[in-house]
C-alpha cells in the first residue's frame, strides 16, 4: 500500500473511531463524570507507553506544563458535557449540536488572534442555525437539557482548539496530550469526592462497562489520536479538515443502525440535520476558494 493510500486509511479510521466515542458513551452506565474520570486515567497512563513522550515531558518548561494542565480542565468540561449531553438527549441530537463549532469559532477564534471576522466564516457559520431550530423543535422537551449541553461542549471544544493553537508550536503534540489529559484527570479527583457524595452516583464500572471503558480511552482516544497524527505527515490540512466534517455522519449512522434513534425524533429532524451538514461540508471548499482569492489579490 502507498503511503498516501495507507495515510487515507488511517485518517478515516480515525475519524471513524473519534464518532463511535459517542456510541460507547451511550453503552456505558456510568454517569458522565464518572466515565471521563476513567476515560482520562486510563488514556493517561496508555499514553506513558508511547516512545518519547516522558524524555520529552521533562523538557517541558514549568510554565508551559500549567499551561497546559488548564486547558486539561477544559478538556475534562468538555467531555464531560458531551457525554453529558449523549445520556440527557441521544447520540444523534448531540453529534449534531456538536457540528455548531463552526459558526462559534467564526466568531471566537478572530478576538483571540486579533484579526478581522471573515465573512464568508460567518456566513456559512450562520447557516447552522436555521438547521439547529429544526432540530429543536423536531425534538421532545425532555432533550433539551442534553442539547444545551452539546452546545455548551462546542463552545469549549473551540477554546480549546484555539488555546492548542497557541501551544502547539512549542510543544510536541503527543505531549501536549498526555498532560493535558493528566491535568484534566487531576481536576475531576478534587471533584469526584464532592461529585459521588452528593448524588450518590455510582463510581466503579460494570464488568461490561469497563470493557467498553478499555475500548473508549485505548482505541477511540490513545489510537486514533497516534495514527491521525500519522496520517497527517502525508496528507493535506485541507484533506484532513474535509474527513474531520464525516465524524457526525459516521456517528448518527452509528446511532441509527444500533440504538433506532430515527424513530426518537420528528420529520424536520432531518431536514435540520441536512442543512447542519451541508454547512458544515461546504466550509473547507469556501474557505480554499477565498484564500486562494485573497493570495491573487495580494
Amino acid at each position: 500500500m502507498k503511503p498516501i493510500q495507507r495515510a487515507y486509511l488511517q485518517l478515516h479510521t480515525a475519524v471513524f473511531l473519534f464518532g463511535f466515542t459517542a456510541i460507547l458513551g451511550k453503552l456505558i452506565s456510568l454517569s458522565e463524570i464518572s466515565l471521563v474520570w476513567w476515560r482520562m486515567m486510563i488514556t493517561t497512563i496508555s499514553f506513558l507507553f508511547i516512545g518519547g513522550v516522558i524524555k520529552a515531558f521533562k523538557e517541558v518548561p514549568n510554565k508551559q506544563r500549567i499551561q497546559l494542565l488548564g486547558i486539561g480542565i477544559i478538556i475534562a468540561l468538555h467531555w464531560v458535557c458531551f457525554f453529558g449531553a449523549v445520556k440527557y438527549s441521544n447520540v444523534s441530537i448531540c453529534l449534531v449540536c456538536m457540528a455548531t463549532g463552526s459558526f462559534f469559532t467564526a466568531i471566537i477564534e478572530p478576538l483571540f488572534f486579533k484579526r478581522k471576522i471573515k465573512m464568508y466564516e460567518l456566513v456559512l457559520g450562520a447557516m447552522v442555525i436555521p438547521g439547529m431550530y429544526l432540530v429543536v423543535e423536531s425534538t421532545s422537551r425532555d432533550m433539551r437539557i442534553g442539547m444545551r449541553l452539546a452546545l455548551i461542549s462546542s463552545i469549549l471544544a473551540v477554546f480549546l482548539t484555539i488555546f492548542n493553537k497557541k501551544m502547539v508550536d512549542n510543544v510536541e503534540p503527543k505531549v501536549m496530550t498526555f498532560i493535558e489529559l493528566g491535568g484534566g484527570w487531576l481536576f475531576l479527583c478534587l471533584v469526584m469526592p464532592v461529585y459521588v457524595w452528593q448524588t450518590g452516583a455510582a463510581f466503579l464500572p460494570e464488568p461490561m462497562d469497563f470493557v467498553y471503558l478499555l475500548i473508549l480511552a485505548l482505541v477511540c482516544t490513545t489510537f486514533a489520536f497516534v495514527i491521525s497524527l500519522k496520517a497527517l505527515r502525508h496528507i493535506s490540512a485541507f484533506t484532513n479538515n474535509l474527513a474531520v466534517n464525516l465524524e457526525p455522519v459516521y456517528g448518527i449512522l452509528l446511532a441509527w443502525w444500533l440504538f433506532q434513534e430515527n424513530k426518537e425524533v420528528g420529520e424536520y429532524f432531518y431536514l435540520g440535520v441536512l442543512i447542519v451538514l451541508l454547512a458544515v461540508f461546504s466550509y473547507p471548499f469556501v474557505k480554499k476558494r477565498f484564500e486562494k482569492e485573497e493570495s491573487i489579490v495580494d
